[in-house]
């Protein structure tokens, strides 16, 4: 098991290959690319978050579950969806 987690080069090899898999003509290959490029702009963003809390200790971020729920429901729905809209409620 890895402990430092992946390197920039790796994070750019899995991005390449998830972008090329989303042109794929089978529609489960390029679902699997959609998810492999959106889980590695997800690894980006922790990162920062991460980065930003050994900075700012005392500064109080979003709550990381709310946070990632919303954007995935952000990037999972049509754009224009009520339900991405603050404060509604289904």
């Amino acid at each position: 098991m890895r402990d430092g987690g992946f390197k920039a080069d790796e994070l750019d090899q899995l991005r390449r290959w998830g972008t090329g898999l989303q042109n794929d003509v089978r529609e489960e290959v390029a679902a699997a690319g959609r998810a492999i490029v959106l889980l590695i702009e997800e690894i980006e963003r922790l990162h920062v978050l991460v980065w930003d809390r050994r900075l700012y200790p005392n500064d109080q971020p979003e709550e990381l579950h709310a946070s990632l729920a919303r954007r995935l429901r952000q990037r999972l729905r049509p754009h224009g969806d009520p339900a991405d809209e603050p404060g509604f409620h289904s």
